[in-house]
């Protein structure tokens, strides 16, 4: 299935240069391109590639547009961020080829008698479904999935294949969770007595809001005694650890294996990169971006970006670098003493004082 270029852009804004009644199927990379694709140019510096593209129309910038069209004869729709544009045009194609899960209760799933499941949810083949549980309209619980006793899940949120979501905990509309997450899990809490650990109830929830992506395999841990609160329009990658009574920011995302230790809290609009890690009870400030593989060991208060990783070096070069650090509370004491020797044998000599 496909579309006019004239229908996309009356849905999605833009300026079209070239011919409306274009027919086009799809989205596809600068070099995969075909005849009956729209490609895009999100970075400058592929501006030859995107003049030589077979893309039946190209998504350009205004600055590049001028660029583009010396050399491409396709189609161009000129927007101020080509890359949102795309992301919106993906969908639209996706869209047109989805198969939406038809509603209703698959005969093997196991549904609680005082489960409150909406006509329009599709809850689908071996689901378990507890007590109290609510699942709102068009949410489609894919098979295999866990929903514990009172959990409550949102308008059209999707639990992808063997998700797992625990009791009490909530999440809002529009979600989407992948296969393999774990929410509502126990948070890591533990008194030590003579060496001896003992268990503290985690008695919290996980509450998460509107428009929110949890990626495979990630774990959100519920709270303590209070709740784990993860805002409005959150993005977190597959493998993410986040621990009990943290507080993710609206519109915060977290590439993969990003861990987060208990108690946190992190403001809105941050990004983290992959690997990062965040020590517990610290507080980051909104639109505070971390590096891939940093460690945050202290609360940032201040927005801006922020690297906390050793810079990859032959392994060689690497240890000599680490023997140097490992020896420089001697050398600091060394130079002191240094700086006083010299100071020592600069210094002008006092006049005898005569008696």
């Amino acid at each position: 299935m496909g579309t006019r270029l004239g229908q996309l852009v009356e849905r999605l804004g833009g300026q079209l240069v070239g011919d409306p009644n274009l027919e086009v199927t799809g989205i596809a990379p600068l070099a995969d391109a075909g005849v009956s694709d729209i490609s895009f140019l999100s970075n400058s510096k592929l501006r030859a590639q995107a003049g030589a593209s077979g893309a039946a129309a190209m998504i350009v910038s205004p600055l590049d547009d001028a660029f583009v069209a010396e050399t491409y004869r396709g189609a161009r729709i000129v927007s101020n961020n080509p890359y949102v544009y795309f992301a919106r045009a993906a969908q639209f194609f996706a869209a047109l080829d989805e198969v939406a899960p038809a509603p209703g209760i698959d005969p093997s799933a196991s549904v609680a008698a005082n489960a409150r499941v909406d006509p329009s949810a599709h809850v689908g083949a071996h689901v378990t479904i507890e007590d109290g549980a609510v699942i709102g309209a068009g949410a489609v619980i894919d098979a295999g999935c866990f929903i514990g006793r009172g959990a409550v899940i949102g308008e059209l949120t999707h639990l992808f294949a063997n998700a797992t979501f625990h009791a009490r905990c909530q999440i809002g509309k529009r979600g989407i969770i992948h296969s393999g997450a774990v929410i509502g899990t126990d948070g890591f809490g533990f008194a030590n007595e003579g060496g001896v650990y003992i268990k503290i109830p985690q008695t919290g929830r996980v509450m998460i809001g509107d428009d929110v992506d949890i990626g495979a395999n990630t774990c959100i841990d519920r709270g303590a005694l209070a709740d784990t609160i993860i805002e409005d329009g959150v993005k977190l990658d597959n493998q993410i650890q986040i621990g009990h009574n943290c507080r993710i920011g609206a519109h915060t995302a977290m590439a993969g294996c990003v861990g987060v230790a208990g108690s946190a809290t992190i403001g809105k609009y941050c990004t983290f990169g992959g690997a990062a890690m965040v020590l517990g009870h610290l507080t980051i400030a909104d639109k505070v971006h971390i590096s891939s593989g940093s460690m945050v060991s202290r609360s940032i208060l201040e927005p801006g970006q922020y690297t906390g990783f050793y810079p990859l070096a032959k392994n060689a070069e690497w240890e000599k670098t680490a023997a140097i650090v490992r020896n420089l509370a001697a050398m600091r004491e060394k130079i002191r003493a240094l700086e006083k020797t010299i100071k020592t044998l600069t210094e002008p000599t006092k006049p005898t004082e005569k008696i």
